[in-house]
């Protein structure tokens, strides 16, 4: 059943909402690439995270300080089998949450994208069959900010043209719904796609309740 909430736009996140986690089999891959002891590639793999989502580390740069920290070389092509392997970890797409954006588009509700994500993904957010659900896609590394910075969430909003409540926020991270509801937003902590089909449901209901 589609799902009409007027006069808002419902803002996703990418990672593990609309998309899986990457799978453990997608670890062992990076992990057999980099050769690199677990213990010291993922302190490293997520501690310089913010800096290649935020625009401020290259992607070279990044597998450059993991190698760093893991007391290892990596060549060139090395570099480039570890971005594609990574990359293609965060691909995979949640089916029951895709439905739940196709229930949003056969609404007529205005949707959009809010990813915390290296520029990589610009591109793949955008041109893939899943950019024509979105009325704009934002990506952190294109804007040099970062959630749950308020001023990530300001832009948002300058950009949709919206007003603070006008925004419901869908993230599976509490800091970031928390950082966005600091402003007036609307959110939800996603945990699995029926919860929120049942949160936006309800918002709907609210909305035709009011009118």
């Amino acid at each position: 059943m589609p799902i009409s909430i007027p006069g808002k736009v419902v803002v996703f996140d990418y990672g593990e909402v609309i998309s899986y986690s990457p799978s453990e089999a997608d670890r062992q891959v990076l992990l057999s690439l980099a050769g690199v002891p677990e213990q010291l590639f993922w302190p490293a793999y997520w501690g310089h995270r913010d800096a290649l989502d935020g625009g401020t580390l290259s992607i070279r740069d990044y597998w450059l300080e993991i190698a760093r920290h893991g007391g290892v070389e990596f060549t060139e092509s090395r570099i480039q089998e570890l971005w594609i392997a990574d990359h293609r970890s965060w691909l995979s797409v949640n089916p029951d949450t895709y439905d739940v954006l196709l229930a949003l588009r056969d609404g007529g509700t205005r949707i959009a994208l809010l990813s915390n994500a290296g520029l990589d993904f610009g591109d793949y957010f955008r041109h893939g069959p899943m950019g024509a659900l979105f009325e704009r896609v934002f990506v952190s590394a294109e804007m040099g900010r970062l959630k749950p910075e308020s001023a990530i969430y300001l832009d948002v909003l300058r950009e949709l043209g919206i007003d603070a409540s006008d925004m419901i926020f869908i993230d599976n991270k509490a800091v970031n719904v928390d950082g966005a509801a600091n402003l007036g937003i609307d959110g939800h902590v996603f945990t699995t796609a029926s919860l929120l089909r049942a949160f936006l449901d309800d918002r709907a209901a609210s909305i035709s309740a009011s009118i």
